[in-house]
């Protein structure tokens, strides 16, 4: 079963509307993918344990909650950069790995070229930041190498999806739930999801 998560929230879906606009410059369309990608941690987070914990306030006590979950972010190089400042404006205590993944042009395959996770995992929790979920390929990709690393939870964050992409990776990983901002029509023949945004890594970097 899909683990699909569509975002419905109207700051959402005005932002996404902005950063697809071909007349968004470098430097809004960084900004907006810092906002969307804070907006996306908020929902992709709801489910977080949490443990009992009372504090004192000026006034006396207080029951309330404190996170049991430490998380770790997990950009793929090097479009997932431009989510990273959002989500620790949130969750300013988070750990960032990073797993660097490029496409081959001809067989539209992820290629690994960056990975320095450690021997043990540290998190419990990790989210994979990538803004495009085309293919699947280099979301599958990271998510087998988390697996093997022996993270016990791994949510994808990301802004736009193709309907191929949800498929794959919903396949690959039926486990790991899907968080985005909208799916998209479809791929086209080069492996770019249409009408999507065009390269998010040119639009970020201005390349």
């Amino acid at each position: 079963m899909t683990k699909l998560h569509v975002s419905q929230h109207p700051l959402i879906l005005h932002k996404l509307t902005a950063l697809r606009d071909v007349e968004t410059d470098h430097r809004s369309f960084r900004e907006l993918m810092r906002e969307l990608a804070l907006l996306l941690c908020y929902e992709a987070t709801l489910d977080l344990k949490l443990s009992p914990k009372t504090v004192t306030t000026p006034m006396g006590e207080a029951h309330g909650h404190k996170s049991e979950e430490t998380i770790g972010l997990v950009p793929v190089l090097r479009a997932g950069l431009g989510m990273v400042e959002g989500v620790l404006q949130l969750l300013p205590s988070v750990q960032v790995w990073h797993i660097g993944l490029y496409r081959d042009e001809e067989t539209l395959r992820p290629v690994e070229y960056y990975n320095r996770l450690p021997d043990e995992p540290t998190v419990q929790v990790c989210l994979v930041l990538d803004p495009m979920l085309a293919t699947g390929g280099s979301a599958i990709a990271t998510v087998d190498i988390l697996k093997r690393w022996g993270v016990p939870r791994i949510k994808y964050v990301g802004i736009i999806a193709a309907p191929e992409g949800v498929e794959r990776l919903s396949s690959a990983h039926p486990d790991v739930p899907i968080h985005v901002a909208c799916v998209d029509e479809r791929l086209n023949d080069v492996g770019f999801i249409v009408p999507g945004l065009g390269d998010a890594g040119d639009r970020q970097f201005g390349t």
